[in-house]
């Protein structure tokens, strides 16, 4: 079938094809009753007006991207569904962009966004505590808010938690149900989160007078398969531990495939925590304990803000999002 033009338009509703463009471009000097007879009768016509033409007559793409570099397919998908909800009945239009290590690239991910011709971007951790990333967008003037960023706060806006309270929160559990015998699997060590995270244990563990054992932290990537090798290497030492803390959900499920391989119980034998809440955490079994990190809503805050700054200037705010602890069934007291 031919593809309706905005000739079709502009005769069916009995209008010049200028009105059409003024309508479509949200210009001024049409009025309310011929602006709804356009919108009506395109609709009838199932006609859509050409992204490439409008935006050269804006001198915007009114395309917004996604920069991350996170593995963990929950994470990401979460990520997406946040900014698409707040684009939609938007004008604008999600690029994703993932970056397989923003610390390796960072010279080129800007480069990469002006290429796409991007009016502004969403950056997702790493890239949200990248110095160069950050400094090379504010020479561009590409638009941007940072999801969860941890440092240089003053550098741009973002929606964050308190990772290192949420993580503090997630070790006093353990510690609350009698555990003293804990292990730790850090996430990916060019995250800030990461080290956040790592904060948090530390001043549970402290104040609790708790020492953590140099060969019971074990470093991961924020992948099932590095929690999976992490806690393999954990459950199969002679003295094991009797809980594992492992920063993120993706490494503590593969740490319940590694007690599950074993034949040890979780969580009569050994208990495990994650972060994030993300999908994997609440269709395995058991269901993880994990601190739910609202990903989906962070990221819609993120894109509005990026959205605000091109419609009106927008500001520097950030909005701390509150985190919860949720305690499933992959925890519970130490054996006796």
């Amino acid at each position: 079938m031919r593809r309706t033009t905005i000739s079709d338009v502009a005769r069916e509703a009995g209008v010049s094809t200028k009105t059409v463009s003024r309508v479509f471009n949200d210009e001024p000097n049409v009025t309310d009753q011929v602006r709804k007879r356009v919108r009506e009768t395109a609709e009838a016509l199932n006609y859509h007006p050409n992204v490439l033409a409008q935006a050269l007559v804006r001198r915007r793409s009114h395309l917004i991207g996604l920069v991350y570099e996170n593995p963990s397919p929950s994470y990401v998908v979460e990520l997406q569904m946040g900014v698409l909800e707040r684009l939609k009945n938007e004008r604008y239009r999600l690029v994703v962009i993932p970056v397989s290590s923003v610390a390796e690239r960072e010279r080129e991910v800007v480069g990469l966004l002006r290429s796409a011709a991007l009016d502004g971007v969403v950056l997702a951790p790493p890239a949200a505590d990248n110095t160069r990333i950050l400094q090379d967008l504010t020479a561009a003037g590409i638009r941007f808010a940072r999801i969860a960023p941890m440092e240089n706060l003053e550098a741009g806006p973002g929606t964050l938690i308190d990772d290192v309270s949420a993580a503090r929160e997630a070790a006093q559990h353990l510690l609350d149900l009698g555990h003293r015998e804990i292990a730790v699997i850090r996430g990916d060590p060019t995250h800030a989160s990461s080290v956040a995270r790592t904060r948090g244990y530390d001043q549970a563990f402290a104040a609790a007078g708790v020492t953590l054992r140099p060969e019971r932290i074990k470093q991961g990537l924020f992948t099932r398969d590095s929690g999976h090798q992490a806690a393999c290497e954990l459950l199969d030492g002679a003295d094991r531990p009797t809980a594992i803390l492992a920063q993120n959900d993706d490494m503590a499920v593969g740490a319940l495939m590694a007690a599950r391989e074993r034949g040890i119980d979780v969580p009569a034998q050994v208990s495990i925590v994650g972060f994030d809440d993300s999908e994997v955490s609440r269709i395995t079994w058991p269901r993880i304990t994990t601190v739910r990190q609202p990903v989906f809503e962070m990221a819609v805050a993120a894109t509005d803000m990026v959205i605000a700054q091109l419609e009106d200037g927008g500001s520097s705010e950030h909005r701390k999002h509150p985190f919860q602890l949720l305690v499933r069934e992959s925890s519970s007291p130490p054996p006796t």
